[in-house]
């Protein structure tokens, strides 16, 4: 009898942690226990104190969406409910983590697979990546906060246009629409997100903690909320030390 894998799988080296959705046999379609065992990975990253964490796709895909081949369960709208939240909570931890949380898509990132992407504070994209909200054509609704992190980020008319159409679009398209921080060549877009990650953990993580909570706050209050948060933000940092050695190693590299 052989062992079963689990649908996730978590690697450490030095500061940086990468995350595998791994069910490649499904093309890392979602299914309950993938959901739990991205939360769990999540927050043992965040025990471990790591300063960055990829997350990425084992086999030809990112994330092909919700597993359609799964019967849903027929057990009530509580349990629906919890199920649902469960999967919200993958944008919440991602938000609530005081280190960035970098996507590196290859291959499908469909439906909920473009929700985690999308959750993510930064994505890297193999120029072979296919982007889409598939949702309403299957009859399902979007997740993972998309109705809001998306007219964030493309404007109202364009977000409502890729959700209520739900048409592909591939990575080129999805870096023209700022989707996409680096579109890099097929194949290397796991390596291109490690070597960002670890670029993001040599900066001050105090300093990075704060700058990534300023942004996601500001997604969620009015214009005079974030001047009044970033301002506490910026007393915060200098209170804190790490401007200070900043400085003296920038000055250090350019020999002042």
């Amino acid at each position: 009898m052989t062992s079963r894998v689990p649908p996730i799988s978590s690697t450490r080296c030095s500061d940086v942690t990468v995350i595998h959705l791994n069910r490649p046999h499904r093309l890392n379609a979602v299914v309950p226990e993938l959901v739990d065992g991205l939360l769990d990975a999540l927050e043992q990253a965040r025990r471990d104190q790591v300063r960055a964490v990829v997350l990425a796709g084992r086999g030809r895909a990112f994330c092909s969406g919700h597993d359609l081949r799964e019967e849903p369960p027929a057990d009530g709208a509580e349990a629906a409910r919890r199920r649902i939240d469960r999967i919200q909570d993958v944008t919440r931890t991602i938000r609530s983590l005081p280190f960035p949380v970098i996507a590196a898509v290859h291959g499908y990132a469909l439906g909920a697979g473009c929700e985690f992407a999308l959750s993510c504070d930064l994505v890297v994209a193999g120029t072979d990546a296919w982007f889409g909200f598939p949702e309403i054509s299957v009859g399902l609704s979007v997740t993972g906060g998309v109705s809001r992190l998306l007219t964030a980020a493309l404007g109202l008319l364009r977000a409502k246009e890729l959700v209520l159409l739900g048409e592909r679009f591939d990575a080129a398209e999805a870096a023209r629409l700022g989707l996409v921080n680096r579109l890099v060549p097929a194949g290397t877009h796991e390596e291109a997100a490690t070597e960002l990650a670890r670029a993001l953990a040599r900066k001050p993580p105090f300093a990075l903690a704060i700058a990534k909570r300023s942004f996601d706050s500001g997604l969620d209050g009015t214009l005079e909320a974030a001047l009044e948060r970033e301002t506490t933000d910026a007393l915060l940092t200098l209170a804190h030390g790490e401007a200070e050695a900043g400085r003296n190693a920038f000055t250090a590299r350019k020999g002042a």
